[in-house]
């Protein structure tokens, strides 16, 4: 891997598939470029187990795996690697400068690949368990619990759309939700209120999960807000849909972002307000998140810092 230097064209903060991809396509161009990979490498897809739905795959892969061929892809071109975390950004510079500990390193454009962080509910017994019965990605994992009962913690349209996404594999769903009505809109509410495998559990929080890595999930410890009442629910599976929350802090007023977070990018692109700077995969995405799509836009972002930097020559 090449030494790294203390100017770069292309900087990529972010190391999951948008990352990654972005940085196969600017090495390709003969900008080989820095990616910061943070303190989880690879993103996402390392806590995710097999990973089914990528392309070229037919009998799939183990998202670590993936993140591995992607990333010696991309290094295979000429790209450098830090693992570290960014402190800071100034954007209001040119070059742009990126503080990485006591490192400034600097760059003529930014690619914001940092991804999105599914909201968790925290327990020891969580950890332990996703990719083992407990998931936050109804679309990645739904496939696995054919047959199966598994519950959906949210009530929004999120939980709604995975509840009813699940219905496809499951054979029952059953919603727990800390109010005693669903507040998704309308439209989402009424697709799992017409639908007969769902059913639910009002005024209810999931206290903690119950099962080993090795034996899966076995149920979930049910927690009635109202009386504190805690009971045991047997389930196979456990989805979290209580929301994604985009890793953005870095560029609190400084880049635009929508009233959630999310970075804001131009139609048809992936420019920020700031020229020289691009957003990819899941940071701006809050609709599909899937790895495809991160790798598509990824793609973009390459592109578009390729195009950038020719018209700044």
């Amino acid at each position: 891997m090449p030494e790294l230097q203390s100017h770069y064209r292309v900087i990529i903060i972010g190391s999951g598939p948008a990352g990654l991809t972005a940085a196969i396509y600017t090495a390709r161009a003969d900008l080989p470029p820095l990616v910061i990979e943070g303190i989880q490498p690879g993103g996402q897809l390392t806590i995710t187990t097999e990973v089914e739905n990528f392309p070229g795959f037919s009998s799939g892969i183990m998202g670590p795996e993936l993140m591995d061929v992607m990333r010696s892809q991309a290094e295979r071109f000429g790209t450098t690697y830090i693992t570290d975390e960014v402190s800071q950004v100034e954007l209001d510079v040119r070059p742009f400068k990126v503080h990485i500990g006591k490192k400034i390193i600097t760059a003529d454009s930014l690619i914001i690949a940092t991804g999105a962080t599914a909201k968790l509910l925290g327990y020891e017994s969580e950890k332990v368990l996703m990719g083992h019965g407990v998931s936050a990605c109804a679309t990645c994992d739904g496939w696995f619990f054919r047959g199966k009962e598994i519950v959906v913690m949210g009530g929004g349209d999120s939980a709604c759309e995975e509840a009813n996404f699940l219905t496809k594999y499951a054979s029952k769903v059953t919603m727990i939700h800390r109010r005693d009505e669903l507040r998704a809109s309308k439209i989402m509410r009424h697709r799992v209120e017409i639908n007969p495998k769902v059913e639910y559990l009002w005024n209810s929080t999931i206290e903690d999960y119950v099962g080993t890595a090795e034996t899966g999930l076995q149920g979930v410890k049910v927690k009635n807000v109202k009386t504190g009442e805690v009971s045991f629910f047997p389930c196979d599976g456990a989805f979290l849909a209580i929301g994604h929350k985009p890793n953005t802090e870095l560029f609190v007023g400084k880049l635009d972002m929508d009233e959630t977070g999310y970075l804001i990018t131009e139609p048809g692109s992936t420019r920020t307000n700031i020229p020289g700077v691009f957003a990819c995969g899941d940071v701006q995405d809050r609709i599909y998140r899937q790895a495809v799509t991160a790798a598509g836009s990824g793609c973009m972002a390459a592109i578009d810092a390729e195009h950038f930097l020719a018209e700044a020559e």
